[in-house]
Order: C-alpha cells, then sequence, then structure tokens
C-alpha cells in the first residue's frame, strides 16, 4: 500500500476531519444512553469550526475529492463490523 507524504496542514486537515467525524459518531451513537431515550445530536459548533478551516488553510476548501482520496491514502477505511 502506498503511503502517503503529508504536509503540515494536510495532517492537521485530515486530523481535525477525524476529530470531526468521531464526535459526528458518538453524537448520533443512541446506545451509548438509557434505552428509550431520546436525545438530539450535538456537534460542537468549534469542532465543525475546526475542521472547516483546517481544509481551508491546507487549500481544501471545496475540493472535497482531492481531499477524501488523501485521506484514503493516510488512513484507508475501518472495517464493516457486522
Amino acid at each position: 500500500m502506498p503511503t502517503a507524504v503529508l504536509t503540515d496542514r494536510e495532517r492537521t486537515a485530515v486530523q481535525a476531519y477525524l476529530r470531526l467525524l468521531h464526535t459526528v459518531r458518538a453524537a448520533f451513537d443512541t446506545a451509548a444512553g438509557p434505552p428509550d431515550t431520546a436525545r438530539p445530536p450535538v456537534v460542537p459548533p468549534a469542532v465543525l469550526a475546526e475542521a472547516e478551516q483546517a481544509l481551508a488553510d491546507a487549500g481544501l476548501a471545496g475540493n472535497e475529492e482531492a481531499f477524501f482520496r488523501l485521506l484514503q491514502t493516510w488512513c484507508p477505511p475501518e472495517p464493516r463490523q457486522t
């Protein structure tokens, strides 16, 4: 598998995206709370703003195709759980 060498800004963008992804997953994880407890998913605005700023700083804002190609090279998808 090829290894991507990221710039500092690209690495920061990937890391911010991964933090955002984990935050969103945690917000939607209904198994973590008591059963039958409805709670709206909450993603802190600061986490989203951090990811947006990191993408802009890396020159990847508005270029999702290049970003996700970079992300897939650096951080391959996790195996699906069955």
